[in-house]
């Protein structure tokens, strides 16, 4: 039976085991031997992480050939325009090419932890809340499809992971499940 241990991962830890430059990291929070990280979480990202003692699981979870769908709780610098919001849904066209289709759309501020350091926010400048689920994991991609659309990312919370989500997990706590 594989162990999976859900992680509300903090801003500034990164989702790895070892840091030579001393930062904070998964060991810092999660005392279980054997665990691997499926799929990274910026530094600077918070939410969902989850890790396995299974291979296998960890490949579908991580590998974009799988399209393990991700949902992305993110606050957005003005708020998106319904041309904004259409073209995140279809594709936008980054430096390695066309992202495929997302589920996009507008929600209310969600109940979360204050952020330690806060978002920054200017008073003029409204924000807005978009949950973005996406079936590929590049490289920062949901901060470079909004900045894409004219509406960089403020804050980033990973909310779901396949079936798997941060309800009831305080950020740097974790919860270990077994799955058959």
């Amino acid at each position: 039976m594989a162990r999976v241990v859900l992680f509300n991962k903090p801003w500034g830890v990164l989702t790895q085991f070892t840091d030579p430059a001393g930062r904070p990291t998964l060991a810092d929070f999660i005392p279980i031997p054997g665990v691997h990280a499926a799929g990274r979480l910026d530094r600077d990202s918070e939410g969902l992480v989850v890790l396995t003692d299974d291979g296998g699981l960890q490949a579908r979870l991580s590998n974009p050939m799988h399209q393990t769908s991700k949902t992305y709780w993110v606050q957005v610098e003005g708020t998106p325009s319904p041309e904004a919001l259409q073209a995140l849904r279809e594709g936008v066209e980054l430096r390695d090419g066309l992202t495929r289709p997302a589920r996009v759309e507008a929600i209310e501020p969600p109940e979360l932890w204050p952020r330690n350091p806060p978002v920054r926010t200017r008073r003029l400048i409204p924000t807005r809340w978009l949950a973005i689920t996406l079936t590929e994991g590049r490289n920062r991609q949901v901060r470079r499809m909004t900045a894409a659309v004219g509406h960089p990312t403020l804050r980033l919370v990973r909310y779901r992971v396949a079936s798997w989500t941060i309800d009831g997990i305080e950020p740097g706590r974790y919860l270990e499940i077994h799955a058959g």
